[in-house]
């Protein structure tokens, strides 16, 4: 199996778990400072495994990754490689479409032309974008996205499609709503937050704090990929191009969510917090910022339906497992942003 941005949060995740399972795992990084490479490093030491290949490379590089799927020959490429961040996608969007269409196309190409039995790749509940009816549904269309990042990721499932329908390539889209956990990324809202907390400076809340997320443990998002592994997406029978539901195909393709399918107010989720570290955050109160939503709400019954799982841990063991290593790992004293 080959598993791009392996030293990212998810890709660590996934890469650990399928070497646990005994799985040869080939894994490529760019090791890029959109933040902590310190952190990216210490998540590849704790990779160090007979049956890892670590190779650092873009996915722009069209004949580097090449090389990698000639040496390696992977059965199962499961993609997480990405530029993420949608605030970030405001100020440097040239650095997604790089990141996110280029380097997904190569890696397309290569599935195509070296025979890849499945791809598995992250695309977002971002695309969700302007839609209101919740919760949140494949069957439903997402065409308005609201950041660049959001649109490469719909780009993303569409280039997707195109590649099941012409050259049968089985393609599984993941719609990953607001993950957190352990060896989680420093931009990201709970890493913001504890280190905030811990440092006794006030932690900012957006759109006054009346924000609901499907927040999802990372073990749920794992979970969710090794289940979805062996099962790569047949052409539905039922599809209708008359009446086209968007999240299957005529082609071997499919999107599903993964989520906790139970969102939770901002508010809540910063108790549970308060509550784990001992300490009551200062709190300011912004407007909603741009590309942002105020609410997310997975709909998972496509998951539970063919995998027989669907995510399912509570924000209190969630957040509670990640201030434990959190901790561990930076004290509580919290980090620097320049760390």
């Amino acid at each position: 199996m080959l598993v791009t941005g392996c030293a990212g949060f998810i890709g660590f995740h996934v890469t650990n778990r399928l070497l646990e399972e005994g799985h040869v795992v080939a894994g490529i990084d760019n090791l890029n400072d959109y933040y902590s490479v310190s952190l990216k490093k210490d998540r590849l030491k704790r990779l160090d495994h007979p049956n890892f290949l670590f190779a650092q490379g873009d996915l722009e590089d069209s004949d580097g990754l090449g090389r990698l799927f000639e040496r390696f020959s992977p059965q199962i490429v499961i993609h997480l490689a990405a530029q993420a961040g949608v605030r970030y996608s405001l100020d440097n969007p040239h650095a997604y479409i790089q990141s996110n269409i280029v380097g997904f196309m190569n890696v397309l190409e290569n599935c195509r032309h070296r025979g890849v039995g499945h791809l598995i790749y992250a695309s977002s509940s971002s695309v969700y974008g302007l839609n209101a009816n919740l919760p949140f549904s494949t069957q439903q269309p997402a065409d308005h996205p609201v950041s660049l990042y959001a649109a490469t990721k719909k780009s993303n499932e569409l280039m997707a499609h195109t590649y099941s329908h012409l050259f049968g390539l089985p393609t599984t889209g993941l719609r990953f709503f607001t993950v957190y956990g352990p060896w989680g990324r420093p931009d990201m809202a709970l890493f913001l937050f504890t280190n905030a907390i811990l440092k006794g400076k006030p932690i900012q809340l957006f759109n006054n704090g009346r924000m609901k997320r499907d927040f999802t443990f990372i073990d749920d998002i794992v979970e969710s990929i090794v289940r979805l592994i062996p099962l790569p997406p047949k052409p539905n029978p039922d599809w209708d191009g008359g009446s086209p539901i968007p999240g299957s195909s005529a082609a071997p393709y499919k999107i599903y969510n993964i989520g906790n399918h139970d969102p939770v107010p901002l508010l809540d989720f910063i108790t549970a917090l308060e509550e784990k570290l001992g300490i009551t955050a200062a709190k300011e109160l912004l407007p909603l910022q741009p590309g942002d939503v105020p609410e997310t709400y997975a709909e998972v019954t496509d998951l539970f339906k063919v995998t027989g799982f669907k995510p399912q841990t509570s924000v209190q063991e969630g957040i509670s497992r990640f201030v434990e290593w959190y901790v561990n790992y930076y004290g509580k004293e919290g980090t620097s942003v320049e760390e």
